[in-house]
């Protein structure tokens, strides 16, 4: 039985602020884990830490979702050195596309990638994501999409992927998976929850066999100023003390 890992407390080596951001993080890593849309060790979170230095966090390379704490998380600059050389690495094709996306949006302070079944699954089908149920509207009224170019690995896709994604919060890559932005990680998160969602009802939806009836165009057009009234704008205020205090019943280790 391997023993768990055993990594020294940041706490007091960091701001307060980046704590808090480290908490947070670590807390998105284990709620992916918990709904089951981690991807064994492969897909990334990241966060970045205020500052002109523009720095971000990013999860240590091998570690599994369930096992990441606030201590673990890489602190990375924008050509991927890492700051702390005693830490673990970084996955290359996290870095590609979650610098891609910080370089440009001041506002997306956190991108959120998932390889989800549902949510690749939707990701190769041609009209991609469809306006069939009210979790739909939410991440149709800002998505963007992004054509496979293989793994994402090479610094020239960075500008394609950047004009692909422009100011949009939702984006889906085709034949890969899902991304999602925030001002924060409770915003991330919970336009990930909403995203996901959608894709699993469509896909179960489409299942049936049966003639699907979609969200009239008129419905959908309105739908921005609804969700700055539902959801507080995509913060997930609401959402994210709660999702804390789940994690914090069942799972405490990772605020460590």
């Amino acid at each position: 039985m391997s023993a768990p890992l055993n990594i020294p407390s940041k706490q007091s080596q960091v701001s307060a602020q980046e704590w808090q951001l480290r908490v947070d993080l670590a807390a998105a890593y284990r709620l992916i884990a918990m709904y089951g849309w981690d991807d064994l060790i492969f897909t990334h979170i990241s966060v970045r830490i205020p500052g002109p230095e523009h720095h971000f966090l990013i999860n240590p390379y091998g570690m599994m979702f369930d096992e990441i704490t606030a201590s673990s998380l890489v602190r990375i600059d924008q050509h991927g050195n890492k700051l702390n050389p005693d830490d673990f690495d970084v996955n290359p094709a996290g870095f590609t596309i979650h610098s891609a996306v910080h370089s440009v949006r001041e506002d997306a302070a956190c991108v959120m990638h998932t390889h989800t079944t549902e949510g690749v699954a939707v990701s190769t089908q041609k009209h991609g994501l469809l306006p069939l149920s009210q979790q739909s509207l939410f991440p149709l009224s800002n998505l963007a999409y992004h054509d496979y170019e293989g793994v994402a690995l090479r610094e020239d896709e960075k500008a394609r992927l950047q004009a692909d994604l422009g100011t949009n919060n939702f984006m889906i890559l085709r034949n890969h998976g899902l991304l999602t932005t925030g001002t924060s990680v409770a915003e991330a998160f919970l336009g990930m929850y909403i995203l996901q969602r959608a894709c699993e009802i469509q896909l179960q939806a489409m299942a049936s066999g049966d003639t699907l009836v979609h969200i009239p165009d008129d419905i959908l057009s309105t739908i921005q100023a609804q969700a700055k009234q539902v959801t507080k704008g995509m913060g997930g205020q609401l959402a994210w003390p709660g999702l804390l205090r789940k994690l914090d019943r069942t799972d405490p280790g990772f605020r460590n």
